[in-house]
């Protein structure tokens, strides 16, 4: 062994190989080389000079430290720098995107409005070149006003509650295509490859790929063409496809490639043509049938949870509203053969149902060394069930005895947040069973004049109901003349009326019937007309009469002349916290009143948030608001695609929990001037909501209070949103971020507003946008659909 360690005869770290080294000369501060002391062995440096070295060796390394980390700071600047870059881009990127897109839905918007010019015949020649000119740079300044304005969507309702007519039920096995199972697996590789398709249960991938038909198309045809309304989703299985905008080539579409699946969510206008550059086979799917299947998944899954629950009697005697509650809350958990789910002499706080399988029960006993098999346990069993009361330490191992185990979960922290602690729900069912006699003939009451007590309706309001009923029911301008135009849509108008000789006004919506018709929105007018009639709360808009004639049904509503909440946000570009806790608030009060009374209304957004001679915010708008039961769901894909919640892309049924997401949205609408999740498309905005807001860095400029809200409240799971919660929406009255605000003041309106703004009359309508006259006359539309206006 040599003096540096390296065993003899082996080659050291310099390659040289004849077990020794050459010993490096240390230096002297000075730069000259230390020398060697005499004595054997090659001699020792002098402690004096061994120091001075020392000490210049660590002054060298804490120059070098020093230089090291004022380089990692440029760095570190650099890349700060760098990354402010980058978010300065992406927020530009990001208006602009949007920017494009309120171009695109305004233009469409206002399609009707365009189709003034070009009317031979309604004005004299002379004045014919300067009405055009004047109505063209009316277009523009509304087309530039209403930028960014978001429209809502919505497909045919899944359910039918007017007239005797009802839908036919869906059977899976009629809508089944035989197909072979190679041809099965390349289309469900098709629709996994689909950024939105693969985020569908497994089972329902199955389903759709059962239910798809072939359709063939020839050289030259359209599969889909642009301005057209879509209702089928494709799959490309054999030739070759194109796709163009307006007659531009955008891209070809590849062999077992899924597209046009945004038709299948809803009614919707194709915003690009895809054209047969030759033979071609397709696989499709229409959007009843995907619906249908969504519904059917998700009906048939809930109603075995709920039975699996019923069969644990710690739970059976739960109501229905908290069992549903419970449903909500199970998570799946899956098991192979071998996997330990609890483990003998472990704390647990998890509820377990075997959905799938079946399991193991082993446990310690005298006399022998390994755990015995106690009991089989299979599908519909349960175990665990005291963790929901208490930390249970587990008397057995739980094991999975074959793969592919599927077990219902829930843990006891989610069990206490959604519908209660265990203590807390026993002494609920001992009210509930002792009162239930005595609560049945109070029902029975109710249910003659109204699910909950409402607030007796104003002198003005009845007085206001009781002149326009003199009204004639199918000719509402015998006794109205028209203002102003407030607001237009696919729809229809919204125009500022007043009554003939008197200085009193309204707003009437007027809705086109064959658009209704067109879209099979029929449903969600009767829904609008039946809510909007019964509601008496001083946060929603106030109906006073309908009427209808061939061409149009007619609301007339209470005249909010403080302009809408949008169009104020675009002007100012954000509110304040202050402000934007005001119109939280009053939006809480009016979703509040509406859950109460089991109404989900759908289509939050700042557009449908009106302001009154006072300042106080109305909601408007109830074309997607439904009534619904105690614990039951819905399934129509509607709202604004901004603000729709995860679980309403997904097709899974949902409740009033949906508002919660969109109260969220809200928040970070009015806090930043933009939603969260905006994409290019409709597609990509579903698919930035279906990844979620856990993840997503939320501006600085939204403060912590706010941020934990808004976290809370758009919460993937619906019954894990605050509002959802056993507390209901008092958990959001009692959020850190209304610290101090004055909610019974809010509710008396009492509560200065930061909003009001000065009207001078009845018929100021200033802080409205401009829109052109509306020279389209719809044609007739007779069904008999509205016979209830």
């Amino acid at each position: 062994m040599s003096c540096f360690g390296f065993p003899a005869g082996r080659r050291s770290p310099d390659g040289m190989g004849n077990g020794s080294v050459k010993p490096k000369q240390l230096k002297q501060p000075d730069g000259t080389a230390a020398g060697r002391s005499g004595g054997g062995g090659g001699g020792r440096l002098s402690s004096k000079n061994a120091a001075e070295l020392l000490r210049a060796r660590v002054a060298e390394l804490e120059k070098e430290a020093r230089r090291k980390d004022e380089e990692l700071g440029e760095k570190e600047q650099r890349i700060r720098a760098l990354q402010e870059q980058l978010a300065r881009q992406t927020k530009a990127v990001g208006e602009l995107t949007e920017e494009l897109r309120g171009k695109t839905a305004q233009i469409g918007k206002l399609q009707d409005v365009v189709r003034t010019q070009g009317g031979a015949g309604i004005h004299p020649s002379p004045l014919k070149a300067k009405f055009n000119q004047h109505m063209g740079g009316l277009i523009r300044d509304t087309l530039n006003r209403r930028k960014g304005a978001k429209a809502g969507v919505s497909a045919e309702p899944t359910s039918r509650t007017y007239g005797s007519g009802s839908q036919p039920k869906f059977s899976f096995e009629k809508a089944r295509v035989w197909k072979d199972s190679s041809t099965k697996k390349l289309i469900i590789d098709a629709l996994y490859k689909n950024q939105f398709l693969k985020r569908l249960e497994p089972q329902q991938i199955k389903d759709i790929v059962e239910c798809m038909y072939e359709r063939s198309f020839q050289k030259g045809d359209y599969v889909i063409k642009q301005g057209e309304p879509g209702n089928h989703l494709f799959v490309l299985a054999d030739g070759q496809l194109d796709v163009f905008q307006q007659s531009k080539l955008l891209t070809t579409i590849a062999v077992w490639t899924a597209f046009g699946e945004l038709a299948i969510l809803y009614n919707c206008t194709r915003t690009a043509s895809v054209r047969a550059v030759s033979p071609v086979k397709t696989w499709a799917l229409d959007r009843e049938v995907f619906q249908n299947i969504m519904r059917v998944t998700a009906e048939t899954r809930h109603e075995q949870y709920r039975s699996f629950l019923r069969s644990v009697s710690l739970l059976a005697r739960l109501p229905e509203d908290k069992l549903n509650k419970i449903v909500d809350c199970l998570e799946m958990e899956y098991y192979d053969k071998g996997d330990y789910v609890i483990r003998e002499g472990e704390e647990g706080s998890t509820f377990y149902i075997i959905a799938k399988g079946k399991i193991k029960v082993t446990q310690s006993t005298e006399g022998h060394e390994e755990p015995q098999t106690i009991k089989t346990l299979r599908k519909g069993d349960y175990f665990g069930e005291k963790a929901l009361i208490s930390d249970d330490v587990r008397s057995a191992n739980i094991i999975a005895d074959e793969d592919d185990v599927e077990c219902l979960v829930i843990d006891r922290e989610t069990f206490s947040q959604t519908v209660g602690t265990f203590s807390e729900l026993q002494k609920y069912l001992q009210g509930y069973v002792n009162n239930l006699a005595r609560d049945d003939e109070k029902r029975h009451a109710k249910r003659s004049t109204g699910t909950h007590l409402t607030p007796p309706l104003s002198v003005e309001l009845i007085h206001l109901k009781e002149r326009v009923s003199a009204f004639s029911s199918d000719a509402p301008f015998d006794s109205l003349e028209v203002v102003a135009t407030l607001g237009v849509g696919g729809f229809g108008r919204v125009e500022l009326v007043k009554v003939k000789n008197e200085d009193v006004t309204f707003a009437l919506k007027c809705i086109k019937k064959k658009h209704i018709v067109d879209t099979r929105q029929e449903e969600h007018i009767h829904s609008e007309r039946r809510i909007l009639a019964e509601a008496t709360s001083p946060f929603i808009v106030k109906l006073y009469r309908t009427f209808k004639d061939t061409k149009y049904v007619y609301m007339l509503l209470e005249a909010c002349l403080g302009g809408e909440i949008w169009s104020l946000l675009r002007d100012r570009g954000s509110f304040d916290e202050n402000t934007a806790k005001f119109c939280v608030g009053c939006v809480t009060e009016a979703f509040d009143y509406l859950h109460r009374n089991g109404v989900l209304y759908r289509d939050l957004k700042p557009e449908n948030l009106m302001l009154d001679a006072e300042g106080y915010i109305k909601l408007v708008d109830f074309g997607f608001a439904k009534k619904i039961g105690c614990g039951q769901k819905t399934w129509t894909f509607c709202g604004t695609p901004e603000y729709v919640a995860p679980e309403i892309i997904l097709n899974k049924g949902h409740d009033i929990s949906v508002d919660f997401w969109s109260l969220g949205i809200l928040v970070f609408e009015l806090l930043t001037g933009n939603p969260p999740f905006t994409g290019t498309d409709q597609m990509m905005t579903y698919t930035l909501i279906l990844k979620g807001i856990e993840k997503m860095e939320i501006p600085k400029r939204i403060t912590r209070r706010p941020e934990d809200l808004i976290r809370k409240l758009c919460r993937q799971n619906p019954a894990e949103r605050l509002g959802n919660l056993k507390n209901g929406i008092t958990d959001i009255k009692k959020h850190r971020w209304f610290n101090g605000f004055n909610w019974e003041g809010l509710k008396v309106r009492k509560l200065k507003s930061p909003l009001k703004r000065e009207l001078s009359g009845p018929t100021d309508h200033g802080y409205f946008d401009r829109y052109p006259p509306d020279e389209d006359t719809p044609p007739d539309e007779m069904s008999g659909w509205d016979a209830d206006f």
